[in-house]
Order: structure tokens, then sequence, then C-alpha cells
């Protein structure tokens, strides 16, 4: 399939030069043209692509290609781009950063590879003038396949200061200039322990900078030349990635599984509530901070990541839901808890009672955990069975006493030794380990199959 999908990557030299901002910003400018935008974010982070969706009024979706693989990226894309009319693509920290010790794999660049686009460089100028030129013919010549084809400066102080920095970019760098964006603190959004405070949490405020980031692009940036440059990306030789094509449907009635969301479990990617559809569930979502009960007929249950530790008086005073959930867990149907749903499951999170379902207590710690794994089933479980090597990716400011299990979920090597994690108990899987199903759609064909077991021994009900 050859599809001509008109698609940039916003890339930085750096974390912290805005690539947030005028992404979000270009999502949403292009957006109020009357587009339809596909947003994207490179890497495993689940936050991003909420200021995405708010922008686009679409799904964000990841590109992850230590998670997903390499050649899965441009069928991603192709399907979270059907029916739209440009794709922006945000990188991840710098442009050529990649997974640690593993070269250019999951980095900007590669992807930007993987999809044959053009990638427009967000150049925070604050503290520089001429030196941006040298800067920007360093990125722009490090690796001749990596096609960096516009600048945008963010944070010029003025005027003069966008002169200086436009000559210099002219006489040194030959990348053109497609705007320059003043500071402009309105548009800033809060930060916490673990980055941006997800858009799902803010409502109106979330909204509202979104809607300030579009329009200081628009005001800022030649969409009318970023657009251009979209459309001279050639056509995406990959069919779209379909989970229909990727699972074991399961043949027999639909069982429900319930999947966990609202602000406190907002970490989720897309795909995986897909690949759960597309293997034969009935995929529900709720909100634990909110409902007092599960769904109706929940054969199965999915707590993903989030931020528990800000709700966590909330969670634990919904004594009604905290008690369903141990009473699923305890006749034996599946539940998988991921990061925020480890902590969920367990006794208590901060000397609060939490559901109960695992002999282990989450506290918040200052030690920031966070990067990619490889890791290896160590036992049958519902989500895997034993010896199923995935690769996935942790984020998280707590920590767990037990580590591990009796029966611990995973095991990985470290610089320091083999490392076992996450807990086995009956039917529940539980982890800190982030997956995206793409990278492994047996697992989600599993527990819709274990899931559908639980619902034919149990009527359904």
């Amino acid at each position: 399939m050859n599809d001509s999908i008109p698609r940039l990557v916003v890339a930085a030299p750096s974390s912290g030069a805005g690539k947030t901002t005028v992404a979000t910003g270009l999502i949403a400018a292009l957006t109020a043209r009357g587009l339809k935008v596909s947003p994207h974010k490179v890497g495993p982070d689940y936050i991003d692509p909420g200021y995405h969706a708010l922008a686009a009024g679409r799904p964000g979706r990841n590109l992850d290609a230590w998670m997903s693989g390499p050649e899965r990226i441009a069928p991603l894309l192709a399907h979270g781009a059907a029916g739209a009319d440009v794709a922006v693509v945000e990188g991840v920290m710098g442009l050529y950063d990649g997974a640690a010790g593993r070269g250019e794999l999951a980095s900007t660049a590669q992807v930007a590879k993987l999809l044959r686009a053009p990638v427009v460089l967000v150049v925070d100028a604050s503290s520089q003038s001429r030196s941006v030129a040298a800067l920007v013919h360093g990125f722009a010549s490090w690796d001749p396949q990596v096609r960096l084809a516009g600048v945008i400066l963010n944070k010029v102080a003025s005027d003069r200061h966008e002169t200086l920095l436009r000559e210099a970019l002219e006489e040194g760098s030959g990348v053109p200039v497609l705007g320059a964006v003043r500071r402009a603190q309105a548009v800033d959004t809060p930060s916490r322990h673990l980055g941006l405070v997800p858009a799902v949490e803010r409502s109106a405020e979330a909204l509202r900078a979104v809607r300030e980031m579009g329009e200081l692009v628009a005001a800022s940036v030649d969409l009318d030349a970023v657009l251009a440059l979209a459309r001279t990306a050639p056509p995406l030789s990959a069919d779209p990635w379909d989970p229909a094509a990727e699972v074991e449907p399961f043949a027999g009635p639909r069982p429900r599984i319930a999947l966990a969301g609202g602000a406190a479990f907002s970490f989720s990617y897309a795909e995986n509530a897909e690949l759960l559809a597309a293997a034969g569930a009935e995929v529900v979502p709720f909100d634990p901070l909110h409902d007092e009960r599960l769904p109706e007929r929940t054969a199965g249950l999915v707590i993903g990541g989030g931020f528990p530790e800000v709700y966590v008086s909330e969670l634990s005073a919904n004594a009604s839901l905290r008690a369903a959930v141990a009473e699923l867990a305890a006749s034996g149907a599946p539940v998988v808890g991921e990061c925020a749903g480890l902590l969920y499951l367990g006794r208590e999170l901060d000397g609060l009672p939490m559901c109960g379902v695992l002999d282990a207590t989450a506290r918040m710690t200052p030690r920031l955990t966070l990067g990619y794994r490889e890791a290896v089933a160590l036992a049958d479980s519902p989500l895997a069975a034993a010896g199923s090597r995935v690769r996935g990716h942790e984020f998280h400011r707590t920590a767990t006493d037990p580590a591990a299990g009796p029966s611990p979920a995973w095991g990985w090597r470290t610089a320091t030794g083999p490392q076992t994690e996450g807990h086995l108990h009956g039917s529940v899987h539980a982890s800190y380990l982030h997956l995206h199903w793409t990278g492994a759609p047996a697992l989600p064909s599993r527990l819709v199959r274990h899931a559908a077991a639980w619902a034919a021994s149990h009527d359904g009900s």
C-alpha cells in the first residue's frame, strides 16, 4: 500500500526546548483551520498524547520502536492517521536520544526515518544568538538519512533577537526558519513528580492551555509552510496496522472486560483496548474515583497506569468499589494491574487502605524509576505464558514492599544482576511494567480467553 499521508516530526536538541508546546500548538492551529490532524508521540509517554487529543479531537497515539518494534511504526501511524489530512508526530528527548546503550533504537531520529518524514527542530533560543546556526548545522549533518527540513525558534526575547537568529541561520545552516515563538508564560502547563499534569485532570484549564498554544503557534509560525513541508513526505509504503490481524479472536460469547480510566488511571494506549476488542472482548470503561461498582457482568479487569497517589484519599473512600475488585479477584476472574493498578490492588498506599488483593504496601519515594525493560514471564498467568518475552517501560516514584511477591510476574537483567518484579496471585497479574500490547499481541488474546472461560463457568454473572 502506498499512502501519501502528509506528515512531519517535531523534534528538539534536548528535553525542555518546548516540543510539547509547539507540537500541541501546531495540532490545535491546524485543527482550527478545519484540517483533520492525527497526533502522535514518539516513546512511551502517556501525558503529552492527552494534550494532543484535546487539540485534535481524536486519540493521541504513541510510536515506540522499543515496545512495538520498528517494523510496526509506519503501520501504526497509517492506522492512527486513517481519514486525517496531516499527521504531526512529537519527538522524545533530543532528536538522536534513544534507548540507553541501544544506539538509535526508539529515538525520534529512528522514527522519523521509519516514517520517511521531514523533521522540524524546535530550538530554545533563549540564551543564544549566532550560535544557533552551529547547533542546527550539527543536528542537520549528523545523520544524512534524517531530513531536518525546518526550524522553529522558541522562547525568542524580542524582534531584535529574532533578527539575529534568522540572519545566523540563513548564513550558516541552510535550514529554513518556519517560525519564531515568543516567551509566553500563559501557555505553560503545571508539572509535578512525573512531568506535566495530565490533561484529563485539568479539564477547563487544559482546554484553555491548548487553545492558547494553538493561538500562539498560529500567530508565530508559517502554517502554510509547515503544511507544504508535511506534503513533501513520500508515500508511506505500509499497510495500516490492523488489530484483527494481530490476535486470535475468541469465537464464543464476548466476555466483558472492565478498563479503569478517569483522572486516577489516565495512562492507557488506545491500541491496547483495540486489541482486546479484536480478540473478542466487550471493553467497558469505568472510573474508580466515581463508580461504586464494577460494570455489570465483568469477567475481567484491567487497571492501567496513572496517579493513584494523587487521589489516594478518594480511592480509599470508595470502599464499595474496592470490595468489588477484591471479590472479583477472589472469584478467579483475570485481573491485570499495571503500575498504578499494582498500587491500587495492594493492601495500602501511603498508609490508606486500597483493595487488599495483594499482600503488599506502597509509598511515594524521592527516587524516580525510569527506563526500558526486556522482561520474561516467570510463570503462567492469565496475561502471559511462562517464558513469554516482552519489552516494556517503567516510570514511577513509588515503591512496593515487597517489590516482588512469592510468585513474581517478571524477571529481567540489570547492571547489578537478575531482578524479579511484580506479583502473581491466583488470577491476578500486577507489575510496574507498562506494556504496549502491539509488541506482544498474544497477551490480550490470552487475557480474553481467560475472561471468557471465567464467564462461562459463572454463567456470565
